[in-house]
């Protein structure tokens, strides 16, 4: 399996403090995107709770499977409802993982972190907004469209953090082998809004620095934070 990756995390031009933490392991075939919620109670700590959980699968040498990745997130979901508890308040975090293995992308995620896979200079959405916006559209209330001006556009219905058990979306694809996938946290998806990421032809650090930068000028409001992954001849 050959599996490439580049990530980028940005404070933004608003926020002080990166609640954002990312896994970028290509070794591993393992990557991931947390975007905290909390403020000063500690959304960046409820982040990296979660990646430290998916970091310790990556440096075992055992297997990773998608039974692991589950119970390794619902592990990080008790201590992040602990650490909550502790600060008085409610602390969380939105979740999107990806692991590559066998010739399929698998897929996890939980609120409006977001996953997309670029075939032939086109974006795709793989993943579905766990939102209060997104469940409007899907009841046809609002228009996609409007869904980002919403006074309550930033409202998530899943999360590790806010109940006993998380409440995991998951999806297997068969890998192409010639697609880009990208996870990126809500701080990108609304920077670009109804603009698609770059054609990608090949994962290139410049490609990377660009989208940072598009993302930074059209809003940079929240934290952006993305891993770009090459999965060329990740089906053998």
């Amino acid at each position: 399996m050959a599996c490439r990756s580049l990530s980028r995390s940005h404070v933004g031009r608003v926020r002080k403090v990166n609640e954002d933490r990312i896994l970028d392991r290509p070794d591993r075939a393992l990557w991931a995107v947390a975007d905290g919620m909390g403020g000063h109670r500690g959304g960046d700590i409820a982040a990296e709770l979660a990646i430290a959980a998916l970091r310790g699968l990556a440096d075992d040498p055992a297997d990773i499977t998608a039974a692991a990745i589950r119970d390794a997130l619902q592990r990080a979901n008790a201590e992040i409802l602990e650490r909550g508890a502790a600060a008085g308040g409610v602390i969380g975090s939105t979740m999107v993982v990806l692991h590559i293995a066998d010739g399929m992308a698998h897929l996890f995620w939980a609120g409006d972190s977001r996953a997309y896979r670029a075939e032939h200079g086109a974006w795709y959405q793989l993943t579905r907004d766990h939102s209060f916006v997104q469940e409007l559209i899907d009841e046809g209330l609002i228009a996609s469209g409007d869904a980002a001006h919403h006074p309550r556009a930033h409202v998530i219905t899943r999360a590790l953090g806010v109940d006993a058990e998380v409440e995991l979306e998951c999806a297997a694809l068969p890998i192409l082998g010639d697609e880009i996938f990208l996870l990126c946290s809500d701080g990108l998806s609304r920077s670009l809004g109804a603009e698609t990421p770059p054609d990608l032809a090949e994962l290139d650090a410049r490609v990377a620095d660009a989208l940072l930068e598009a993302a930074l000028i059209n809003d940079g409001s929240d934290n952006i934070s993305f891993v770009l992954i090459s999965a060329d001849g990740a089906a053998g």
